[in-house]
């Protein structure tokens, strides 16, 4: 998929879709050929690093190690979970799974990144979990989950497997350069996972929420297919 035809669609979806009274969400939908979604292979479930945050609330999960009291009340709101330096060691192995499974977006007060890497390192660092070290600042912590809060997961279940991933790549209110570098990492990705990776690419289109679907490669929309 061509940058240059990826802008060119989002143009055109801007012009084709009526301004609302709120913002509204821009979506990417990928469409597969070829697969056998009955087998595990031709099953997508992915999770994105985006470039820019789509400003979706709900697409990723934020855990804090902590030790400080008074930090750990100021930030409790902006975190799902929070794991005190004293509960670290007894940390079970299922606990350990949840965390490696369920947290997109890990952080750790400076020192306690210590017991982190003793108890937990053997079973985060391969996984990627490792936590980003932070200063007990909640405007620090603020500035951190902003820039980390854009991991999204991507699948192509719905109930069950579908021919089709459909996602948020971020709001009209980005512009176009943010939406396409948002939108290029996920077909780079989803590919990836693909048995034959882009020969399994039928096609790709934009939409915003309340609009129509505009494939990419043209400048004119089309319905789904």
């Amino acid at each position: 998929m061509q940058k240059r035809d990826l802008i060119a669609a989002l143009k055109a979806m801007r012009e084709q879709t009526k301004q609302r009274k709120f913002t509204q969400s821009v979506e990417l939908i990928i469409n597969f050929k070829g697969l056998d979604v009955k087998k595990q292979e031709s099953q997508v479930e992915v999770k994105i690093n985006l470039p820019h945050a789509t400003g979706k609330k709900g697409t990723t999960k934020s855990l804090l190690f902590a030790k400080n009291k008074d930090f750990i009340e100021a930030v409790k709101p902006k975190f799902d979970r929070i794991i005190e330096e004293s509960e670290i060691a007894s940390l079970k192995k299922k606990d350990i799974g949840l965390i490696i499974s369920e947290f997109d977006v890990l952080l750790a007060e400076g020192p306690v990144m210590i017991a982190v890497g003793k108890f937990l390192g053997q079973q985060l660092a391969p996984k990627g979990k490792m936590p980003k070290p932070v200063q007990p600042n909640p405007a620090v912590v603020d500035q951190m989950l902003k820039q980390m809060g854009s991991v999204t997961k991507v699948s192509n279940k719905k109930g069950k497997f579908t021919p089709l991933v459909q996602t948020v790549i971020g709001s009209e209110a980005m512009d176009d350069e943010q939406l396409s570098q948002n939108a290029l990492a996920i077909v780079d990705a989803v590919t990836g996972q693909l048995p034959r990776k882009q020969q399994n690419i039928k096609s790709v289109f934009v939409k915003e929420s309340m609009g129509p679907p505009v494939k990419i490669g043209t400048v004119t929309g089309e319905g789904k297919k």
